[in-house]
């Protein structure tokens, strides 16, 4: 499917976001909620022992999804997605550090039902029949587990029908959670995904009207419900229902004071502060912020140190996201796979100076990256594209990448004055620790110079456009984009939200 630059940005935020909301919770997981206005951080530790800015299984099993549906594309004759999906889990599931109650009986009974007869691998009709067993037998399967995992899906189907997206929705859940309520929650949740990455908006509300009647009725209810609570309302959040409403209530409740980047933030430091189940409400949550904000609405200091199984980092979501809307598989030519990003067609990319207010911070064009290793430089912060080999010997932590599009078209980048910021922070973060850095962008005529100058702002304490001055006297060419002006405090069109 062929999307726009701010489809492209929300594409690549659903797994980041869902990521992010997934490790800010881990730490709190089964704690009581928290008072308003409680610092919350990716402190790492909870109940599991995971380190900070580890994801969970709610992250790890949307990834697998992820990666089945990818390879159904890529690769002729792999197996089915649904067949991938549950190989994939069979395999994280033996060595994970949580994996959920019903979601762990479930798998143990598929091994055990594979086992018996003569097969070593777990299909998915064998975990459909376990998780219908364990439906039966028990008379309840309406846990959260197939809700925290179900955002790549919208992906999956962005150019499908409703309809059918909500008809996969259910057959993913009842891998292991056949209870309709579970079912219901996971459909309704990738309608409104979906429907944000189309389109950026938060709307819970638009796949009742694929349910039954009666269904749609309940669910009407539960969401009226939930926008007139907090997250913390929700005791029992580890029923699907009340994860369900804990989430939407955590982005419906701070919608009122926050729009944009801020909002992102504010709704999953809410939802973490629900309390119980964190992790998964937060993931719940953040599925449908990234696919309303985008990956460009991500903190940097929430995306940085990002990891989980298996041994992905955000970097990786962003790219599964991307590739799972555009419906095209793996792209290795094609960014944001491919090992380099062509820049030869630009002219000269291979300006290179030290910032005026800071020597240890050098100002440069893409060809510069190749100098890393040459030039002593422990950080490098992209303002562009580049390919996965394109930045030798920097640790992933140290390599900050941001998604701002040097175009006229207002319409092209839908936070700016967020991203431009973030970057001159990350600037300042890596020289706090000590950090030689590289900041750059393609030819350093438009980006580079607008984040120096807010950097050079802040450690000369002199005003954004007193330090851009500064600036050009080392770049004579640089001309930042008039649409970016504005986060310097000059004259500028205004920024697009979404």
């Amino acid at each position: 499917m062929k999307l726009n630059p701010l489809q492209n940005d929300r594409a690549a935020g659903v797994l980041v976001t869902l990521a992010a909301g997934d490790a800010l919770g881990a730490g709190y997981e089964f704690g009581a909620p928290l008072p308003d206005g409680t610092p919350v951080s990716m402190k790492g530790g909870g109940p599991f022992g995971f380190s900070p800015a580890e994801w969970t299984d709610d992250t790890s099993m949307a990834v697998a999804i992820a990666e089945a549906f990818l390879d159904s594309l890529s690769a002729p004759g792999s197996p089915s997605a649904p067949d991938g999906t549950v190989r994939a889990w069979t395999a994280w599931a033996a060595d994970a550090k949580d994996v959920g109650a019903q979601t762990s009986a479930v798998i143990a009974a598929a091994r055990q039902a594979a086992a018996a007869a003569g097969r070593s691998d777990v299909d998915a009709a064998d975990l459909r029949a376990a998780a219908a067993e364990f439906h039966a037998r028990t008379g309840r399967s309406a846990g959260n587990g197939s809700l925290m995992r179900t955002a790549p899906l919208a992906l999956a189907y962005l150019d499908r029908s409703l309809e059918e997206l909500m008809a996969q929705a259910a057959a993913v859940s009842a891998l292991t959670h056949v209870d309709p309520d579970a079912q219901d929650a996971c459909g309704l949740w990738c309608v409104a995904i979906r429907q944000a990455a189309l389109n950026g908006e938060l709307d819970v509300r638009a796949g009742l009207a694929f349910l039954p009647a009666g269904r749609a009725s309940v669910w009407l209810e539960r969401i009226e419900v939930a926008e007139r609570s907090r997250p913390r309302d929700f005791a029992r959040n580890g029923w699907v229902v009340e994860a369900f409403q804990g989430a939407w209530s955590a982005i419906h409740h701070t919608s009122a004071s926050a729009v944009g980047p801020a909002h992102l933030r504010a709704a999953l430091e809410e939802a973490v502060r629900g309390g119980r189940d964190t992790d998964t409400v937060a993931a719940i949550a953040g599925g449908l912020l990234g696919a309303a904000y985008g990956y460009s609405a991500v903190p940097f200091e929430w995306r940085r140190h990002l990891h989980g199984w298996p041994g992905l980092r955000s970097h990786d979501l962003m790219m599964l996201g991307m590739e799972l809307a555009r419906g095209e598989g793996r792209r290795l030519d094609a960014w944001p796979r491919a090992e380099r990003h062509d820049y030869s067609m630009w002219g000269r990319t291979d300006a290179l100076v030290r910032h005026p207010h800071d020597d240890g911070v050098w100002l440069g064009g893409v060809s510069s990256v190749a100098r890393v290793a040459e030039l002593g430089i422990d950080a490098v912060v992209s303002l562009c594209r580049l390919g996965t080999l394109d930045v030798p010997g920097v640790a992933a932590a140290d390599h900050a990448t941001f998604w701002v599009i040097d175009s006229f078209d207002a319409g092209d980048n839908a936070h700016p004055d967020f991203v431009l910021r973030e970057a001159a922070a990350a600037v300042e973060r890596y020289r706090a620790e000590g950090k030689t850095v590289l900041l750059h962008c393609v030819r350093a005529e438009s980006r580079t110079p607008t984040v120096a100058a807010l950097y050079g702002a802040r450690v000369a304490d002199v005003s954004p456009l007193e330090a851009l001055e500064d600036v050009r006297r080392m770049l004579p060419g640089a001309r930042p984009n008039p649409l970016f002006m504005g986060v310097l405090g000059g004259d500028r069109a205004p920024a697009v939200e979404s």
